[in-house]
């Protein structure tokens, strides 16, 4: 059976930069591209898919922000060394043999959406999401498989549920409620993990909490109706684009099972 591996390098990068800043240690630019350059090599050796792509964002404005004004992107946090040496990250990727792709007005989170929803809708195989990213949690509802390199473990159905109170289809919306100030997704003030999860469960989607705070007559309704369109705002924010438009086919990303380890 096929397998195509999606590797969030954005996520990865960002993580192996943080790493090496906090402990003073690999924190130079090479040093970071070449530790998350031998980390891809080992999910290609773990995994053996016949089909790899990494996505890696480049600097620059995305759909987001014409959302909103105050939405960081992830790359963002890069210093400016970082972000230049991306592009030749990008050619070290593809002379490891693996397949790479960043696309203009999108990021990780949209590529790898649109690419393993088109796999498995066309009934290709598996698809293995390697990311710490929570947004790509949702996949797993559609039938993805999440690999977090970092903790190195499996993210799946019993795991999330454990971990937000919500089933897999449902993180986007708990998203949303709670916000990430990080990346200036508003939210709704004061609502948790707990209270996201709560409401969810009780209303079923975020439609649901957003049509049931009408009725709600404490102080978490009264929040709920007055930041309701902070609330929409937060969702669109959060939610993962499915239509990108990737430029890539299916052969273009397949890994020869020569180039598997080196």
């Amino acid at each position: 059976m096929a397998t195509l591996l999606l590797i969030d390098g954005t996520a990865i990068l960002r993580h192996i930069y943080e790493i090496g800043i906090s402990s003073a240690v690999n924190a130079n630019v090479d040093s970071v591209l070449n530790n998350t350059l031998a980390l891809f090599r080992k999910l290609v050796d773990m995994h053996t898919p016949t089909h790899v792509l990494a996505v890696v964002d480049l600097d620059g404005p995305t759909f987001r922000q014409s959302l909103s004004a105050s939405y960081q992107r992830k790359t963002a946090t890069y210093p400016e060394a970082l972000r230049d040496a991306l592009p030749r990250f990008q050619q070290l990727v593809r002379d490891a043999g693996m397949m790479t792709v960043s696309v203009p007005n999108a990021e990780s989170t949209d590529v790898i959406a649109t690419a393993a929803q088109r796999w498995l809708k066309e009934g290709r195989g598996e698809v293995v999401i390697a990311s710490n990213d929570k947004t790509h949690l949702a996949l797993v509802s559609q039938g993805a498989r999440i690999w977090d390199p970092i903790r190195r473990e499996w993210h799946g159905s019993e795991w999330i549920e454990n971990k937000y109170g919500v089933p897999a289809e449902s993180v986007i919306e708990l998203l949303a409620l709670m916000g990430d100030k990080h990346h200036g997704i508003p939210g709704v003030t004061k609502i948790g993990i707990k209270t996201a999860a709560k409401l969810l469960r009780a209303y079923h989607s975020f439609e649901g909490v957003m049509a049931g705070a009408g009725i709600l007559k404490d102080t978490l309704g009264e929040r709920l109706r007055k930041e309701r369109d902070q609330a929409y705002l937060s969702l669109a924010l959060v939610q993962p684009k499915t239509d990108v438009q990737i430029g890539i086919t299916w052969k273009a990303v397949a890994y020869p099972s020569a180039q598997l380890s080196e």
